[in-house]
């Protein structure tokens, strides 16, 4: 143990404001901002004040948690000055992406710890947030280990903005030692952004009901990004005799703080046995206090979490996620609308895989069967073929079930054309027949498809 007055003049020596800490940034540096409730604010807002000196600078962040858009991005307005990238986007980043000013990098979060540590481009300085420094002078990260040791091993200069309101996140490598950074900087405190679960609609309920309907007790729950995974954890917590239900999630979400008050979460399970396992969280305040310094919650990095093998190796594997766009193939999107990117790759094709090899497993991609078009019109999302542009981020060699409101349809093993009929079968009925057409179009649709041997 570190002596408490060696400790605090190794702080004191440290310790510098966010405005020290922007003045450290040289022109063409590479700069990660940091990932979830991570991500900096005061540092932000400090290098924003130096925007018109300020040339080749990017800024690297993965599905940043904020109140607001970077604060460097408002303050500029040329790429020349600043440029973005991100490794999974966010409502802002999608902003940013629109104006020109932020790049998706396309990974498979699993992938990143690596790549940050040992990618050539390399990384100049890492600013994220993390809990203020205990008593034997560890800084937690917060709940969101993810790929931070990747970005923590490959950056140069380690600057940690301490709030005190960043939750304690129990868990594997969740601490960060003083003596293994250059600099704090002791923040305003602001509140953790929060990402309340959007009220689910009626179609969204009844897509839950098909998949919750699948789902038995014992099993173990991945649940992704959205309200409809959100929707359905809140059904299995509120609307079913379901028990004993545990948690290996890349997001941590409130559905597990309703299920675990419902008596259901309970982290019986082989691997990491006791624990609801995640890599970062994102929710309400309610969420963030559920985490804090609850040894039930175990946050640990995504090379983990999102391993095949590991969430292969978990029997009745369940996992949760929404979709874009399916086609009649079976391929999946889930992160683009058309070239428009809107989220990530993330690790989808993870946990489908990984549930696939899951003994009694089984992995649900959802979506509604039409979305509202700005003219009123309707399309499906069940097409005959995915959109221009449109990114797979399930090969039709992993899907497993698709739903919709109209039902559940099991792919796997699945020939083309039993494809093609099961997801017509759970399209709008208004678009079936167009469907149909499409299909004998490309030839996947023909009275000799269905001839048995």
């Amino acid at each position: 143990m570190y002596k408490v007055s060696s400790l605090a003049e190794e702080y004191k020596r440290k310790l510098i404001t966010a405005d020290q800490a922007a003045a450290m940034v040289q022109n063409n540096t590479r700069i990660h901002f940091g990932l979830g409730c991570g991500s900096v604010v005061d540092i932000d807002a400090a290098l924003a004040k130096r925007a018109d000196e300020l040339e080749g600078i990017e800024i690297i962040s993965t599905v940043a948690i904020r109140h607001e858009p970077f604060k460097v991005y408002q303050a500029t307005t040329s790429n020349d000055q600043v440029r973005f990238a991100s490794a999974h986007f966010s409502n802002f980043d999608r902003k940013m992406c629109k104006d020109g000013r932020c790049w998706y990098i396309p990974m498979l979060f699993n992938e990143l710890p690596f790549y940050w540590k040992n990618n050539e481009c390399g990384i100049d300085i890492a600013f994220f947030q993390v809990a203020p420094m205990d008593s034997h002078g560890n800084f937690n990260l917060g709940p969101q280990v993810a790929d931070m040791w990747g970005v923590i091993k490959g950056a140069k200069k380690i600057i940690v903005e301490v709030n005190e309101n960043m939750p304690i996140a129990q868990g594997h490598q969740t601490q960060l030692n003083l003596y293994g950074i250059d600099y704090v900087v002791e923040g305003s405190n602001t509140p953790l952004a929060e990402l309340p679960p959007k009220a689910a609609t009626e179609i969204d309920k009844k897509i839950a009901a098909h998949v919750v309907d699948r789902i038995r007790s014992h099993s173990t729950l991945q649940l992704g990004i959205g309200g409809l995974p959100n929707c359905i954890g809140q059904m299995l917590a509120t609307e079913s005799d379901i028990r004993n239900i545990n948690a290996h999630t890349e997001m941590f979400v409130d559905a597990y703080v309703d299920l675990f008050e419902a008596g259901k979460l309970t982290g019986n399970k082989p691997v990491d046995r006791g624990k609801a396992l995640y890599t970062f969280a994102g929710g309400t305040k309610r969420l963030y206090d559920f985490i804090d310094d609850n040894p039930i919650c175990c946050s640990a990095p995504v090379d983990y979490v999102n391993n095949v093998n590991v969430i292969g190796s978990i029997k009745r594997f369940v996992s949760v996620n929404s979709c874009i766009q399916v086609d009649l193939y079976g391929q999946v999107c889930s992160e683009s609308a058309g070239h428009q990117q809107i989220s990530g790759t993330g690790g989808q094709l993870d946990f489908v895989m990984g549930a696939y090899l899951s003994d009694d497993g089984q992995s649900f991609l959802c979506t509604p069967s039409t979305r509202t078009l700005p003219d009123g019109s309707k399309e499906s999302l069940i097409a005959p073929i995915l959109s221009p542009g449109a990114i797979v981020t399930t090969p039709r060699t992993a899907t497993n079930y698709i739903v919709t409101e109209y039902g559940a349809a099991d792919l796997k093993g699945k020939s083309t054309w039993e494809r093609a009929e099961l997801l017509i079968n759970i399209a709008h009925p208004d678009f079936r027949e167009d469907l149909i057409k499409a299909a004998e179009k490309n030839g996947i649709w023909k009275q000799t498809s269905k001839c048995t041997f």
